[in-house]
């Protein structure tokens, strides 16, 4: 079954982005976004270092409805006027997840239009698609506070789990350690910023798994090393905290790097011959500059293409949920309104794949 052109509002409140989206797919496969609304929740979580899962929920209730009209308003398209509704039925939290896709089912029923209920990792695996056009297959590295991942994508509903992380996400890591040296938030980001006054050399921080042939990470012994160096030098001066973030911040790209390389040896040997190795990064760490250097380096050697989509699109947005219910629309997929939040849903589960007729 193949569907024409398609107007798709994706909506997104996994975890503490609230964001609503607009996005078209014509014909040939080619998106564009209408309008992409997003909205942080820093101020509600900034006093407790991290996201509280409650006040999350409770920013998506109070705002959603807003975000919503402003995305149909910036697009110029009336919601009864859009194909269908996409919204992010999990992984996330499970609070945030349910009031975006109650919404989105209300919409859908109220308006008489399909429902899709989008999987939050293949939104992000597939958002290439849209912004660069890539065609499959391709490896995904998704590098987020929840995920650390990578994921060969095949096609559509069509994936497979090389390796992941066994204890914490990077993006977790990293605000892990933001916290520890109370540089608040977002830890990512103030991390990196003063990493780039201190000595990447000046401790020698641990490379978790970098010597073993798997492709799972893991930053939770990372994570102990910089808090036992710290503890070591307290009182931290502001040059101290600027080490130990440069010096976690190397280590953090030696891994991936180390990872990548590996994953993109493997992948030479799955794909047929001829067919391009293209990797890439999505989440919200990917708009690290010293990780995005380390896996240029890496691309470039193993003779693979490194695509790296607008950074506003790499963390959490509603157009990547838009276009992930746009593509499995045009396949003829769509969701019951009784599709369950899931707080956990692997992008390799049975549920992910594309029954013969299409429907999910």
């Amino acid at each position: 079954m193949n569907i024409p052109g398609l107007t798709i509002l994706g909506i997104e409140t996994s975890c503490d982005e609230t964001a609503a989206a607009i996005v078209t797919r014509d014909p040939s496969g080619a998106g564009r976004i209408l309008s992409n609304i997003v909205r942080s929740q820093f101020a509600e979580h900034a006093a407790y270092g991290g996201v509280v899962p409650e006040l999350a929920a409770r920013a998506h209730v109070e705002h959603l409805d807003h975000i919503i009209a402003a995305a149909s308003r910036d697009a110029g398209i009336a919601l009864k006027d859009v194909d269908a509704i996409a919204a992010t039925a999990g992984p996330g939290l499970i609070g945030g997840v349910l009031v975006g896709l109650t919404t989105g089912k209300a919409i859908a029923a109220a308006f008489n239009k399909p429902f899709i209920a989008v999987n939050h990792l293949e939104a992000h695996a597939l958002t290439a698609r849209l912004t660069n056009g890539l065609a499959f297959p391709y490896l995904m590295l998704l590098v987020s506070g929840g995920h650390s991942q990578f994921v060969l994508v095949r096609g559509v509903g069509q994936y497979e789990r090389w390796g992941t992380t066994i204890d914490d996400a990077l993006g977790e890591a990293f605000d892990k350690v933001a916290k520890l040296l109370d540089l608040g938030v977002p830890g990512g980001p103030n991390v990196e910023k003063i990493a780039l006054k201190g000595n990447p050399k000046a401790f020698a921080f641990p490379r978790p798994l970098i010597k073993e042939a798997r492709l799972d990470f893991s930053f939770s012994g990372l994570k102990t090393a910089v808090r036992l160096a710290a503890e070591a030098r307290a009182p931290l001066t502001e040059q101290d905290v600027a080490d130990i973030a440069a010096s976690f911040q190397a280590s953090v790209a030696e891994i991936v790097a180390s990872r990548s390389r590996r994953a993109l040896h493997r992948l030479r040997d799955e794909l047929a011959p001829g067919v391009p190795l293209q990797l890439v990064v999505a989440g919200g760490v990917a708009a690290n500059r010293t990780i995005g250097a380390a896996l240029r380096e890496v691309a470039e050697a193993a003779g693979a293409t490194l695509v790296v989509p607008p950074i506003p699109l790499c963390t959490d947005n509603g157009a990547m949920v838009a276009w992930a219910g746009a593509e499995r629309l045009s396949l003829g997929a769509r969701s019951t309104l009784s599709a369950p939040a899931h707080a956990r849903w692997p992008l390799d589960s049975a549920d992910m794949a594309l029954s013969p007729a299409g429907a999910t």
